[in-house]
Order: structure tokens, then C-alpha cells, then sequence
């Protein structure tokens, strides 16, 4: 019995999917059909059908995990212990200096070779 109950939920839940991506591609469809309307009717219009798209996906069961992992991926976020302003500006100034640094010694290796292979192949004069 268990597993009709599921196999009727998991149908339905295909059918609830099936229905909101129809609903997004008719959205769209439908913005670039009614061209001669102004702009702003035509993005309410597909953003009010996105927002429908969204409610009917997040009845099943896959869409109530989706929002079960978004609410614990924000607490998880409220959690986090973020730099304050100068230790960013400091990590910023690090960085930039190393990627200087880097690049200097790069370009300091590519200029010794191209003089070395200019020397080898005769071309340098």
C-alpha cells in the first residue's frame, strides 16, 4: 500500500513539474509575443507568471526539499563570522601585492628567455 501511495505522489509531482515548466516557457513565449505592449507590462507579467511557476514547483516533494536546504543554508550563513572592513581592505592589499610580485617575477623570467632563445636561434642581430 506504502508504495502506490508513493508511486501516486511521485506521479503527481512529475505532473506539478511537467505543468510549471510549461508555465515558464509559455511566459516566455508570451513576453516576446505581445512586443507591442510596453516593456514594464510585459516583465510584470512574466514575473507574476515565474512567481506561479515557483508556488506550483514548490508544492512537490522535490521543491519542499529545495526549500528546506535554502532555509538551513541561511541559518548556516548567519552563522559565519565575517571580516570586518579593514581586515578586508588589508587581505585586499596582500593579495594585490602578491599578484604584483608574481608578475613581476614572470615577466623578469619571459624577458631572459626570449633573450636566451633570440641568442640560440640567431635572430637577435
Amino acid at each position: 500500500m506504502n508504495t502506490k501511495t508513493e508511486t501516486q505522489g511521485s506521479t503527481m509531482d512529475t505532473v506539478k513539474l511537467l505543468i510549471s515548466v510549461v508555465m515558464l516557457v509559455a511566459g516566455i513565449v508570451g513576453f516576446y509575443l505581445f512586443e507591442a505592449q510596453p516593456l514594464w507590462v510585459r516583465l510584470l507579467g512574466l514575473l507574476a507568471i515565474i512567481a506561479m511557476a515557483i508556488a506550483v514547483a514548490l508544492q512537490t516533494d522535490q521543491g519542499r526539499r529545495m526549500k528546506a536546504f535554502a532555509s538551513s543554508a541561511q541559518m548556516e550563513v548567519r552563522k559565519v563570522v565575517w571580516p570586518s572592513r579593514q581586515e578586508t581592505l588589508q587581505t585586499t592589499l596582500v593579495i594585490f601585492v602578491a599578484v604584483l610580485l608574481t608578475a613581476l617575477f614572470l615577466w623578469g623570467v619571459d624577458s631572459i628567455l626570449f633573450v636566451l632563445v633570440r641568442m640560440f636561434t640567431g635572430q637577435g642581430g
